[in-house]
């Protein structure tokens, strides 16, 4: 018998065994690995340093952001002239694919009445849209440009009442300014900006809307809830929710009767005049508010200006300078009305000084030099109390630093070299030295003010998102730099430039009311030395009434007029006559009878015409309806007796007879009534275009013409 494959086979089976011993031993190590790792998985959730808890809630959690509300501006009687909104963009969707869950086609597939309804409301015409609905391209959607964007509520609301098919909106964050042309430098502009993640928010650009963006943006708010794997927000599933907190509002001292009037005044001269620039602006020399503040070009201009003139341009002011010089002469003791010089021209420190009368008006006295403007006799006057007071006193005025009012940014301070008898006489009457018109504003009130310098300010309170007033700005006294007595008698040199036959300023003279004033004309410098020709000054005045103790300070440039077949002192006083004497009529006299405005919104016609004329109040009612929907003055306002206020009832509007009435109560009424106004003279009303009782529809031309103020 042969043993040697017995032994063969014994061996293998041996082997066998071994392998598979080691085989079970391994596999045991490998579950027991495995048991370790799970239990080591469930017991920390975390693989290779990432949290599995952590991972799975962000894969079932749902983030949404909370967008913050940006705060509103508002004006002086507490309605909003910046509040937020949304912009529309209207987009056409053309993939057949898109079909709604029972299977109707979201899609366009009546091409042609699409484009045919879509062209009555955006800027684009049939066949234009007919080809971009036509695209040969396999687009899931087209867009429109320009002509489909930046689309209003109300026309985004009237394209959806059409009903078209394949036809939706992508809504934007927008800021809407609802009162118009309305101090849009001061105001600013917010545009939407998105960011990385792709939320689009408002931001600031220039204005109020720039400096307070910060305070106007607020804090995103966050939720958070869990879902399923289908989406669905799981039952009873713990929700977390981080508030949204919105924006601080910003309370101005814009009083809108005045500004409306101001803007509707400087546009005229704007478009009449074609300067290539122009600005007023109003303040309370008692308290520092700004009342009214516009410039032209606007951000609406076909050439629109991104900066606020009144502080960030320096420029040299001309013979509003006079004003302070003579201030300064007299608070210093060195000003003889009565005592007389040579005019026309004065040889001095290496050149000559001339006015603006070139042969001027012979020997004439200190106090004619003030009415005529006479830039050889302020030489005179600077070096009759010398170069070193003179710089004192255009320091204490605030010239040559900024004025800082909240609001304002990028300001200049102005310069001035200052140097050599020459320059130092010329800054007398405002060359040679730069200035912005705050500077001037500020210190103009203080001839106003009894010598008494105020700090300008247009903010007058920023509330928070609990109506928290965080912010609140009171009248401050910046300094005196004149006495009370110099103050009175500089207003009654400046009442000579108005009223005396001499006097340069008598277009701005005011029925019933005393002006205090003074003209200016200044050369504008350039690279080559001052410009040449009628055209090429910055005319300018200062005015302030009433002269005896003046409530309001007006100040009126406008840059190198184009247009003058009306001169510029009466285009500037197209502009101060009827706006300050708006404010004057509304302050006439501490013991004018004052009522306050009561509420007679939801109230019937026959019941508000009752309340408000028994609290002397003038109504007028537009519209069809019996019930009174809104009152153009808000309730609690205080307002004169016999003050005209217009109450809207809706339905049907016809046009009433406005004879008589003031330029501010017929801006208030087409206003009321969306007509584009057009205004002719000075004064009241003596004609209107659109005829009493005659039907009045939204953008109809209303021309209204004042009888002449003499």
């Amino acid at each position: 018998m042969n043993k040697e494959p017995q032994r063969a086979k014994t061996k293998r089976n041996n082997n066998r065994g071994n392998f598979g011993k080691w085989l079970f031993l391994i596999t045991i190590g490998l579950f027991f690995l495995f048991f370790v790792r799970f239990a080591y998985i469930a017991i920390n959730r975390d693989v290779q340093h990432v949290n599995l808890q952590s991972q799975a809630e962000q894969i079932y959690t749902q983030r949404r952001t909370i967008q913050a509300k940006r705060g509103n501006i508002y004006d002086s009687k507490g309605s909003a002239i910046a509040t937020d909104t949304s912009k529309y963009t209207v987009y056409a969707v053309l993939d057949h694919n898109q079909r709604s869950t029972s299977g109707k086609p979201m899609y366009v597939e009546n091409k042609e009445k699409t484009a045919r309804v879509l062209a009555k409301y955006i800027n684009m015409p049939y066949s234009k849209i007919l080809k971009r609905l036509n695209t040969k391209n396999q687009a899931f959607q087209v867009e429109f440009g320009t002509a489909g964007s930046n689309l209003s509520v109300a026309t985004m609301q009237k394209i959806k009442k059409e009903n078209l098919q394949g036809i939706d909106f992508i809504a934007t964050p927008a800021r809407q300014y609802p009162e118009g042309e309305f101090a849009s430098q001061i105001l600013g502009i917010a545009s939407p900006k998105t960011n990385s993640n792709g939320q689009t928010t408002l931001v600031g650009q220039i204005g109020l809307e720039g400096y307070f963006n910060k305070q106007l943006t607020g804090t995103n708010g966050m939720r958070k809830d869990k879902q399923d794997i289908y989406g669905y927000r799981i039952a009873n599933s713990k929700e977390v929710t981080k508030q949204a907190v919105n924006g601080d509002d910003i309370y101005t001292t814009i009083d809108p009767k005045t500004q409306h009037m101001l803007e509707t005044k400087v546009g005229k001269v704007y478009k009449n005049g074609q300067p290539n620039a122009v600005t007023a602006i109003v303040m309370d020399a008692k308290t520092g508010r700004i009342v009214a503040a516009t410039q032209r070009p606007t951000l609406n201009s076909k050439e629109p200006v991104w900066r606020n003139m009144f502080v960030q341009d320096a420029y040299e002011p001309g013979s509003t300078m006079k004003i302070l010089a003579l201030s300064a002469a007299i608070d210093s003791g060195h000003f003889d009305p009565n005592a007389t010089f040579q005019s026309g021209t004065w040889a001095m420190g290496g050149g000559k000084i001339v006015d603006w009368s070139s042969g001027g008006w012979g020997t004439i006295t200190y106090k004619d030099a003030f009415d005529m403007s006479s830039n050889v006799g302020f030489a005179h006057v600077e070096q009759n109390m010398g170069a070193k007071t003179w710089m004192k006193y255009i320091r204490r005025f605030g010239l040559l630093k900024k004025v800082n009012v909240n609001g304002m940014g990028n300001e200049v301070s102005g310069f001035t070299q200052f140097k050599g008898i020459l320059e130092q006489a010329n800054t007398a009457f405002g060359q040679g030295i730069t200035v912005n018109q705050m500077q001037m504003l500020r210190a103009f009130g203080a001839v106003a003010n009894n010598g008494k310098m105020m700090q300008p300010y247009i903010v007058k309170k920023i509330v928070n998102d609990n109506g928290k007033v965080v912010q609140q700005t009171k009248p401050k006294e910046v300094s005196q730099p004149i006495k009370a007595s110099t103050a009175k008698q500089v207003r009654k040199y400046m009442q000579g430039v108005v009223y005396d036959k001499k006097g340069l300023g008598h277009d701005f003279q005011i029925k019933g009311h005393r002006v205090a004033g003074k003209t200016g004309t200044a050369q504008i410098g350039g690279a080559n030395g001052y410009s040449k020709g009628d055209t090429n000054y910055l005319y300018s005045f200062a005015g302030m009434a009433p002269a005896k103790n003046p409530r309001y300070v007006m100040y009126i440039t406008l840059r190198q007029p184009k247009n003058l077949s009306t001169s510029a002192t009466k285009q500037m006083a197209s502009i101060f006559n009827p706006v300050m004497k708006m404010l004057l009529e509304k302050n006439k006299s501490t013991n004018a009878s004052v009522v306050k405005m009561p509420n007679v919104v939801g109230k019937s016609t026959d019941d508000a015409n009752k309340a408000l004329s028994g609290a002397n109040i003038q109504p007028v009612v537009i519209g069809s309806g019996k019930t009174v929907r809104s009152q153009s003055v808000t309730a609690g306002t205080k307002l004169l007796k016999n003050q005209r206020i217009i109450l809207d009832t809706g339905g049907q509007y016809r046009m009433p007879d406005i004879s008589g009435w003031s330029s501010a109560d017929v801006q208030q009424l087409a206003n009321k009534l969306n007509l584009k106004l057009k205004e002719k003279g000075s004064g009241y009303v003596s004609k209107q275009s659109i005829k009493a009782n005659d039907k009045v529809t939204k953008d109809q031309t209303l021309t209204v013409t004042y009888k002449t103020q003499q």
